[in-house]
């Protein structure tokens, strides 16, 4: 049986799959559509993705997708850990401006959904993490945006120091949130 919490923001769910495990090792269903909707969750997914990081302290993010390209993610790491944080980015929602983040790992199995909405990022917590995600819309370039992970505004309490991860330059140029264009999803 998977169980399914939702996290300070309830929209954000953090999904473990039992493993049912033996001398062989272990199975896991991770991914069932049915379970998804009987906790109120209506995502059909499109594309699934995959990325790598070499060193720990990467950061990727935080990213999301306007309307009509908004996205859903369900995040699950392959490989060593992650601690994934999602922002609450919709204008008028009670809990704007708001985040919530859980590790990740290969050995425990854990998911994170990301609602449409919401900012998405993470920071590797092992040197070669391996993430597999789900999206329930197609990548479009011009409808991606993102917040700076650092926005102090947010507060987001990261895992390592600003001065050890390493990003792209992208992801570095970022606006914070109060200097975001209204976004609609």
């Amino acid at each position: 049986m998977t169980t399914i919490t939702p996290l300070a923001i309830p929209e954000v769910l953090l999904i473990t799959p039992k493993r049912h495990g033996d001398s062989r090792g272990w199975f896991a269903e991770t991914y069932n559509r049915k379970a998804l909707a009987d906790a109120g969750v209506d995502c059909e997914f499109v594309q699934d993705n995959q990325a790598f990081s070499a060193r720990r302290g990467t950061v990727r993010g935080l990213h999301f997708q306007a309307a009509p390209h908004a996205q859903a993610k369900l995040v699950r790491v392959l490989r060593g850990a992650i601690y994934d944080v999602a922002v609450d980015i919709r204008q008028g929602s009670q809990t704007f401006g708001r985040w919530v983040g859980a590790t990740l790992t290969a050995d425990g199995g854990e998911q994170l959904l990301v609602p449409r909405g919401f900012a998405h990022g993470y920071c590797t917590l092992t040197d070669d993490a391996e993430l597999f995600y789900k999206v329930d819309g197609y990548y479009a370039p011009q409808a991606e945006g993102g917040v700076n992970w650092r926005d102090p505004a947010l507060g987001i309490d990261w895992p390592i120091a600003a001065e050890e991860a390493t990003l792209n330059a992208r992801d570095a140029a970022l606006p914070n949130l109060a200097d975001l264009e209204p976004v609609t999803f």
